[in-house]
């Protein structure tokens, strides 16, 4: 009788400690008891995800839609969104439907949904955290106030070709850097809990290796080793994963070879099972359909390999719907596969709550007091300012005296949709107030002269962005008369201000680029400008990194704006004539020529070391081969100096822990923001490993004369890479320690690990 006591009392043990929390265990039984009133084609109907007409963002449009959505074959839509219109679709599936399972609506809201923010890359550009989720909290409060449940962002890839069109939408060049800027926009989409009204479910894209397109051309082939897929692309998305991503979405590339929609390896090996991901999985934009001409078989196919590769839900190809029941049957898909699916898609719509809300609280009172509110606007225009870089300030041209005579001279001087940037969403440009209408407001009773003094774009195969539907001005004279009457109004001024730039389709997805420089009609602008001999502010608009040889050895001061969304015009304005003062640092490397392309900071040393003593070492003969502007660089209208790097220990065990300080003085004569970063080399390793590897950085503010301290904390995860074997581990030996104010600082002192 004893033992059998023992035995019970062990089991209701063993049942307790198991036992899940009561919300999940409610959201298991909610969802099986559904699941067992559905036909297998209703459960392969919510795999399905739709595109409708609000937006065009890929090669195809869904044909039928709403008949497909009352024969419950959709499980979500997106490029739609309005509160009357997002009811009303929930509305047919409630009255017209026999389970009536509410739709997920989803939504490419990059950088802002209606009120727009700096491009990702301006956005990274200000190395503020704090900043970033504060966005991602107000865009998703926006957006689910719009009928928006889920956003097809954060994109993480790593990129270090600036001619790929969509480094525009990346964070850069940096693993560290990227994996806390995912972090930071996971946090503020989903707040750690999709049933408040106000947050988005957030997708992490593309899963993977996108950024690293071959040539910079989007949708092309990739191929890298494993070593450098786990220390350098990888770790953004495992960053997100952990963050709480609700949902993951493939690349368009291949991966060893595979496509990663249907790469097992990928999306069950690694996600899965080794990062342990419980969202769901959607494919990006028709890439099931695309697999056949990737060459991995015919319809059926390659909708067995991606469903059997860990696949969920299938966006706009239809090829679930139309192949995967005759595969179950056939037993080449297993039923529990489609279950498993169907199960993840039903859990992201039961923690949204739309089961017991399929609204979600939608109404037009709540967009009213929500979509481009006071408090976003401004918010808009204080990243704006904080994403703008200094790149050059000859003898302090800037800031401007408005006292004096300027003349604002380019194509983008009064352009409205440019100042939004790619991937703006449902942002409206007409909404936009112009860096000229900013100028007018601010300083109403100067007279600024102007010239438009260019085309936009006269190369014929880019010449779609100049249309006047898109905001770009329309004017028919010769480039030459447009030149004369610049220089014309040049000479009247006392100095410049160029705006040249990129259209905002420039950049952006399928906008890559072989010429990454200013276009030949401005550039042919900015030099009959130079010719005037006054000096000359250029500020620059654009979505990735320029070569600005010419520039940056002929114009006086540099300013990139960026693309900086709907406020950016007050926001220039204000750092020009020195009410703002710039903080932004870049995040990828400006090269010199689109011949040294790719280039980035962490790059490894060679067996032959460049050097100028040397004929036989890793260089180019014919231009100077650093970069132009270094990743992490951005000048401030005051100084900064850095004291010596000080290191508490000189040695560092395994459970250990050393602090590295330095003292930095602002030394100008007016307050700043300095972004202080932390730099490490790994001498020798068991792998070869970067010349520098950025662990930290620090934003911090000074007053003119002010010192302060900054302190990192090192420990031996911070020497951490992944092995042959990968492993995650550190080794013993030395290490040098770098602290300063760009990745080519050279301040530094030595560590070493036992």
């Amino acid at each position: 009788m004893k033992r059998i006591l023992i035995v019970l009392i062990a089991a209701a043990c063993l049942t307790a400690c198991t036992k899940k929390p009561s919300k999940e265990a409610d959201m298991d039984k909610f969802i099986t008891d559904l699941m067992r009133q559905m036909t297998l084609e209703e459960r392969i109907g919510q795999m399905n995800l739709l595109t409708m007409w609000f937006d065009v963002t890929g090669p195809r449009m869904s044909k039928g839609v709403e008949k497909k959505v009352r024969d419950g074959l959709v499980g979500g839509v997106f490029n739609f969104w309005t509160p009357n219109a997002v009811r009303k679709l929930q509305d047919t599936i409630l009255t017209q439907t026999r389970l009536k399972i509410p739709l997920l609506v989803g939504y490419d809201v990059i950088h802002g949904h209606r009120t727009i923010y700096p491009i990702p890359l301006a956005l990274a550009s200000t190395w503020d955290m704090e900043l970033i989720e504060q966005i991602a909290t107000a865009v998703a409060d926006e957006a689910s106030a719009d009928g928006l449940h889920w956003t097809f962002s954060p994109m993480v890839d790593i990129v270090r070709d600036p001619r790929w069109g969509r480094v525009s939408d990346t964070a850069g060049e940096d693993t560290f850097l990227g994996s806390e800027i995912a972090k930071a926009m996971v946090r503020g989409y989903e707040q750690g809990d999709l049933s408040k009204q106000n947050t988005i479910m957030s997708c992490v894209k593309h899963f993977a290796l996108y950024g690293a397109a071959e040539g910079g051309r989007d949708y092309n082939t990739v191929d890298m080793s494993r070593i450098r897929m786990y220390n350098e692309y990888l770790p953004p998305y495992e960053a997100a994963v952990r963050a709480g991503a609700s949902s993951i979405m493939t690349s368009f590339n291949e991966i060893d070879g595979v496509p990663a929609t249907g790469n097992r390896w990928l999306l069950t090996d690694l996600l899965r099972e080794q990062w342990g991901f419980d969202g769901f999985v959607v494919a990006d934009y028709t890439s099931v359909s695309e697999m056949e001409n990737h060459g991995s078989g015919d319809k059926a196919k390659v909708t067995e390999m991606s469903i059997n590769a860990g696949l969920d839900m299938d966006m706009v190809s239809e090829y679930m719907i139309e192949e995967l029941p005759a595969l179950v049957r056939a037993g080449r898909v297993k039923e529990s596969t489609v279950n498993a699916a169907c199960r993840r898609i039903l859990e992201a719509k039961y923690k949204l709550g739309l089961f017991t809300d399929p609204y979600r609280g939608v109404s037009d009172e709540r967009a009213k007091s929500q979509i481009m509110s006071e408090d976003k606007l401004a918010l808009s225009k204080e990243a704006a300012l904080k994403s703008i870089v200094l790149l050059k300030n000859n003898r302090k041209t800037l800031p401007l005296d408005a006292s004096k005579k300027i003349a604002f001279i380019g194509p983008l001087v009064k352009n409205q949709r440019t100042l939004l940037g790619s991937s703006a969403a449902a942002g409206n440009w007409k909404q936009v107030k112009t860096l000229w209408d900013a100028l007018e407001s601010k300083y109403a009773n100067n007279k600024f002269l102007y010239a438009q003094g260019s085309h936009l774009v006269e190369n014929k195969l880019i010449q779609r962005m100049t249309d006047q539907q898109n905001g770009n001005v329309i004017d028919d004279r010769p480039a030459k008369q447009l030149i004369a009457e610049a220089v014309q109004t040049a000479e009247k001024a006392d100095i410049i201000v160029a705006v040249l730039g990129e259209a905002y389709d420039m950049s952006g997805e399928a906008a890559s680029m072989s010429n990454i420089g200013l276009l030949d009609n401005q550039k042919a602008l900015l030099k009959a400008l130079k010719d005037t001999g006054k000096p000359i502010v250029l500020v620059l608009m654009n979505g990735r990194p320029m070569t600005l040889q010419w520039e940056n050895d002929n114009i006086d001061a540099i300013l990139e704006t960026w693309h900086t969304g709907t406020r950016g015009g007050e926001a220039i304005v204000d750092i020009l004539f020195g009410d703002a003062n710039p903080s932004g640092k870049i995040t990828m490397t400006f090269p010199r020529s689109a011949g040294q392309i790719p280039i980035y900071y962490n790059h490894k040393n060679s067996g032959r070391p460049f050097s100028n003593d040397s004929k036989f070492t890793v260089k180019y003969i014919d231009i100077d081969n650093s970069p132009l502007y270094p990743f992490g660089y951005g000048l401030s209208y005051t100084q900064f100096e850095y004291s010596d790097v000080q290191l508490s220990d000189s040695t560092l065990t395994g459970k250990g822990a050393v602090t590295a300080t330095v003292t930095i003085t602002n030394t100008g004569d007016r307050t700043g923001e300095e972004i202080v970063q932390l730099y490490i080399r790994d001498l020798v390793g068991s792998i070869t490993r970067p010349v520098k590897e950025l662990k930290g950085f620090q934003k911090i503010t000074l007053n003119a004369g002010e010192s302060r301290e900054v302190t990192f904390h090192i420990t031996p995860e911070a020497l951490k890479f992944y092995n042959t074997d990968l492993k995650w581990i550190s080794e013993p030996g030395d290490f040098l320690i770098f602290i300063g104010g760009n990745s080519e600082t050279n301040n530094r002192a030595k560590l070493t690990l036992i």
